[in-house]
């Protein structure tokens, strides 16, 4: 009697169907955890902006003080935020006491834009389609929630 070596071919349909139906479901949950885990990238350079925005006003007490370079420009204790590998920065100081800083995505985070100001307020005032604007904090998953 021989004995057989192999699988049949319902054994193998079944494990590509198995396969098929894990990668469904893993693939778009994993898009979005990359997706989220970019995000962190703008919250974290705006709160370090902020925190530089706050030592300069601390230090002259005004973000444009008479006779010094305005705060966000070079050379300053709050030089402009660079731009990172999915997020471009702006800073705009709109008077002596009031400042909104921005980031705005690009490439593969095309769509979100994420702003905080001299208070503090924290805002996604943009976001790709399927996500959730949140007006009164940064958003960090697809539903808003922060």
């Amino acid at each position: 009697m021989r004995s057989q070596h192999g699988f049949t071919l319902i054994e193998l349909m079944i494990t590509v169907a198995i396969i098929a139906i894990l990668s469904a479901i893993a693939i778009p949950q994993y898009s979005e955890y990359v997706m989220r885990s970019r995000i962190t990238e703008a919250t974290m350079t705006l709160s370090d902006q902020r925190l530089k925005m706050e030592r300069y006003f601390q230090d002259n007490r005004s973000f444009t003080p008479v006779g010094l370079p305005a705060a966000c420009q070079a050379n300053t204790v709050a030089p402009p935020p660079g731009p990172t590998a999915h997020f471009t920065f702006l800073c705009n100081v709109t008077s002596a006491s009031t400042y909104t800083v921005t980031a705005t995505g690009f490439g593969p985070m095309l769509g979100f834009v994420y702003t905080v100001n001299d208070a503090n307020v924290r805002s996604t005032t943009g976001a790709p389609a399927g996500w959730t604007l949140a007006p009164a904090c940064w958003a960090l998953k697809k539903d808003g929630s922060c």
